[in-house]
């Protein structure tokens, strides 16, 4: 069963599973954590990751990385916990970014990020993505192409495959563009299979734009594999906002080149539906939605119905100034207005807005898309143009085009694709070769057990009879070390109960002489008031003499009374009921109930009590009463020991008390910490011992600590004592997890 848990153990701390739950992370979910985290330490933690994940081309989330990178420099002030100069280029290259006007020098400050997060050996792969939007708002294709195959050419080198996924997305997009459909989708693939070990968003959003760059190529077989294939995951994952809405626009765009227009129709709704339920987006994807339906619509001949819906989305693109390409893909708002004037019969207001559309198209550098344009700029002068030789050219052109489209469609396969299917080609060669060695390597390891097994079955056969023989005289043997066992176990019980015994009779005996001394002095009293010599004041005295001395045989009754309650609790010590206890709840309280107690509850007002409890703490299977038990006697300790030095310190001094939980490999740690009087060696060496005590005598028993360490022993764990006169004391105590 340990190695069942073990191996359970071993899968669910694996570092492919690490990444998944790092990198899949939702930054406003962390957000939330940072509020409750306790300490400095923790907060730059969470910090730290939420820059890592945070998507920087959400204008929203650039705003709010700045007062977050703030907030991380004032806590690194304090705990010197990392190093800020890759975080002060990115909070330069953010600031540049927010303000819109200078994109370069954005760009080239989050460059120089990037190399020092790179010299660190911490992975961005979110801040390269990130880069991708500054070069297009630059126009800077040939750079964006040239500056991410070199980092891709580096991250290969280094083995940093979180970077390495970040370029190939980026360098897809930039072939894309191009209209490099052999090398965008190669480079769509490589990156899906690298995002698939540690990011399953952007893996599944991988898959999508394969599929839709396969839809543009013209295969539209490829382009249904890659869209289902996302379309399935996007489902599992509970997938939403920006790629839910990608993935059902580039499944209607599918279909509305497929001619299924129903299908278009219904996918164009959902994108509707879509961005209805996006608080960030949703504006953005409603334009985009509202183009899609257009064109559906005037695929059915319905240009009635297509004028409000390009209005309003033409409303949305002024107010939002947005551009013929960004993250949903192309908005092809001119190029609907054009198809809906054509069908409508304004073919002036139709050729203004092909043109438009190519003049933005070559403005944004989108190679993909001027062809596109440029072809349907021709059609259009071919039918409603009056140039017959432009026109003849035009449509022997295109015919010839259309032509080697279709019959290319089909067997537009990017490079990778093979690759792939190569890959496994090879990795099933090697598996056949590494069995048939194995199998080779099984046949001459049999043949050499069946000689060593004949040879080892004459050796058993002679060695037979010694062992018979040896296995008697052990029985004889062992039956002697069972009597004699027996009779140590007997003597070693009536030791400690003799050596339990004489504590207990000693510790007893003080409080009882005690109590004998003044019940005779109490005697002589009484005798002495009734002597009618006596003067009449003295009753009085008398009496109240005797008060005090029944108050200081009720005392003294009460540590007996003390005394054997303790040695009960050290019988019963571990017999509770386990169960699964939130330590740091249980610490609380018990720390709580330490300082209220009456004895010392005036004198803890002055004393610091500082808490460092491990918010992620799990679990522990415990008696919760006697670890309580264990803190409170801790706790106490603690408090008495600050307590009596205050008596006698100078006014520099500062009580405090220090509590503190971690979790260590298979065990808890708690430490209780105090800057007390301290103990000596000596003192330090018997601190566990039954009935040994620094206390003033009737303040304590001496048995608190060794009933702690019992109890602590019968959980399994551990308790240690650290201390120095004039420096303090440190109690550390471990529990194991298991």
């Amino acid at each position: 069963m340990k190695w069942i848990i073990t191996v359970l153990l071993l899968i669910t701390s694996s570092p492919i599973l690490a990444q998944y739950r790092y990198w899949a992370a939702n930054y406003d979910s962390l957000n939330q954590v940072l509020h409750q985290q306790p300490t400095d330490t923790a907060r730059v933690r969470t910090i730290q990751h939420m820059l890592d994940v945070v998507e920087l081309t959400e204008p929203r989330r650039r705003q709010q990385v700045l007062p977050l990178l703030q907030e991380l420099f004032v806590l690194n002030a304090r705990t010197e916990q990392l190093d800020e100069a890759p975080y002060r280029e990115l909070q330069a290259g953010v600031q540049l970014w927010v303000k819109g006007k200078n994109y370069q020098q954005a760009l080239s400050a989050l460059h120089q990020a990037v190399e020092l997060f790179d010299a660190a050996g911490h992975p961005v792969p979110l801040l390269l993505i990130d880069l991708g939007p500054l070069y297009n708002a630059l126009h800077d294709s040939d750079n964006r192409l040239a500056y991410f195959g070199r980092k891709l050419t580096q991250y290969k080198v280094q083995g940093v495959v979180e970077n390495e996924a970040a370029c190939y997305l980026v360098l897809g997009g930039s072939y894309r563009h191009r209209g490099d459909y052999n090398q965008a989708i190669s480079h769509y693939l490589h990156a899906a299979d690298l995002f698939r070990g540690f990011h399953h968003r952007l893996y599944i959003n991988e898959l999508m734009v394969a599929g839709t760059t396969y839809a543009e190529w013209g295969n539209n077989q490829k382009a249904l594999h890659y869209l289902q294939e996302s379309a399935t995951l996007n489902e599992k994952f509970a997938i939403s906002g920006l790629q839910r809405f990608f993935s059902q626009q580039a499944v209607a765009k599918l279909y509305l080149q497929q001619g299924n227009y129903p299908e278009a129709m219904h996918y164009a709704d959902l994108t509707l539906e879509t961005a209805r339920h996006d608080s960030v987006d949703g504006t953005q994807f409603k334009a985009y939605g509202l183009v899609l339906k257009s064109q559906v619509l005037l695929a059915l001949n319905q240009p009635q119905a297509v004028l409000p819906l390009l209005t309003r989305a033409q409303h949305i693109s002024d107010s939002l100034h947005m551009p013929i390409t960004a993250r949903p893909g192309e908005f092809a708002l001119d190029a609907t207005w054009a198809q809906y004037h054509t069908l409508r019969g304004n073919y002036a207001q139709a050729d203004k807005h092909w043109r438009l559309a190519y003049q933005k198209a070559t403005e944004a550098h989108f190679q993909m898309l001027r062809p596109k344009y440029l072809k349907q700029i021709i059609r259009f002068q071919d039918t409603y143009g009056a140039a017959e030789p432009v026109r003849n050219y035009a449509r022997a052109y295109f015919n010839l085009m259309d032509t080697l489209d279709k019959a290319q469609g089909s067997s537009l396969v990017a490079q990778y694709e093979a690759e792939r299917v190569e890959q496994v080609q090879n990795a099933q060669i090697l598996r056949l070769r590494q069995e048939k060695v194995m199998q080779s390597m099984r046949l001459r390891q049999r043949n050499q057990l069946l000689g060593v097994a004949g040879v080892a079955i004459l050796l058993i056969s002679g060695l037979g009879v010694a062992v018979y023989r040896q296995l008697q005289i052990n029985k004889q043997t062992l039956a002697q070390l069972r009597a004699t066992q027996n009779q140590l176990v007997q003597s070693e019980k009536w030791a400690f109960v003799g050596e339990v015994s004489a504590g207990i009779a000693h510790e007893l005996q003080n409080p009882l002489n005690f109590m004998k001394r003044f019940a005779e002095v109490s005697t002589t009293m009484v005798d002495t008031m009734h002597n009618p010599e006596q003067k009449d004041g003295l009753e009085q005295e008398i009496l109240v003499g005797l008060r005090q001395n029944l108050q200081e045989i009720s005392q003294h009754g009460i540590r007996a009374s003390a005394i054997i309650k303790d040695m009960l609790e050290h019988s019963r010590a571990g017999t509770g009921q386990r169960e699964p206890t939130d330590l740091n709840e249980l610490i609380r309280e018990y720390l709580y109930l330490a300082r209220q107690a009456p004895e010392l509850h005036e004198k803890t007002q002055a004393v610091t009590i500082e808490t460092h409890l491990d918010p992620v703490l799990p679990l522990v299977s415990v008696v919760a009463p006697d670890i309580g038990r264990v803190m409170l006697n801790l706790f106490t300790n603690a408090l008495y020991a600050v307590v009596q030095r205050l008596q006698t310190a100078d006014a520099a001094y500062l009580p405090k008390v220090r509590v503190c939980t971690a979790i260590r490999p298979g065990t808890v740690e708690i430490r209780v910490q105090d800057n007390g009087v301290g103990m000596t060696p000596e003192v330090q060496a018997k601190v566990f011992q039954a009935f040994f005590t620094t206390k003033p005598p009737g303040e304590g028993t001496g048995l608190g600590l060794s009933l702690s360490s019992d109890i602590v022993k019968s959980h399994g764990g551990t308790m240690a004592v650290e201390s120095g006169v004039g420096r303090g004391t440190e109690f550390v105590i471990t529990l194991p997890l298991a």
